[in-house]
């Protein structure tokens, strides 16, 4: 896996999302993108929106999601809500791997923009796009918002809860 920190991919780079042509991407660490209670049509639906546009890496999306279920699974149970994760991480992040240790910097001085090997993968997201959908009872308003900025903490931009009920927008 990748050692080299996050803040390296937040920028959009050119795409890179054709996987025929690439050999050995690694799998994307999102194990679900549906949780809860699949069934139930919820009459709140709560939605995390992201102000920045950036790269999201596969690792950041699944300890959000980890982070939202874990903490409404614990406060409401599995039948009282439906969070969906709304984003799909195509495109592939690539790494230019250094040598480390003695001497390393007369070894690998390395090429600028080097094109590197497949470490992972990332969701391109714009400002305003809707990352997770979380639909519950209204009595679980406060938890349901909790949930969801907990999941915010784990991305690398700032985000908006937004509160739609019926046709109506609450902020």
């Amino acid at each position: 896996m990748t050692r080299k920190p996050a803040s390296m991919y937040r920028r959009h780079e050119r795409p890179y999302t054709r996987r025929k042509y690439m050999g050995g991407v690694p799998g994307s660490k999102v194990v679900h993108y549906d949780m809860g209670n699949l069934q139930e049509d919820y009459p709140l639906k709560l939605t995390l929106v992201v102000m920045e546009p950036c790269q999201i890496r596969h690792t950041a999306l699944e300890a959000a999601r980890v982070a939202a279920n874990r903490y409404l699974l614990k406060q409401m149970g599995r039948t009282n809500f439906h969070l969906k994760l709304r984003t799909y991480p195509h495109h592939v992040i690539r790494e230019n791997k250094q040598a480390t240790g003695a001497g390393a910097d007369r070894v690998s001085s390395g090429m600028r923009m080097a094109f590197g090997k497949a470490v992972g993968t990332a969701a391109r997201v714009e400002a305003g796009q809707k990352l997770f959908t979380l639909g519950i009872p209204p009595q679980y308003l406060n938890d349901a918002k909790e949930a969801l900025t907990r999941a915010g903490h784990k991305l690398p931009t700032p985000i908006q809860i937004i509160v739609e009920s019926g046709q109506e927008l609450i902020r």
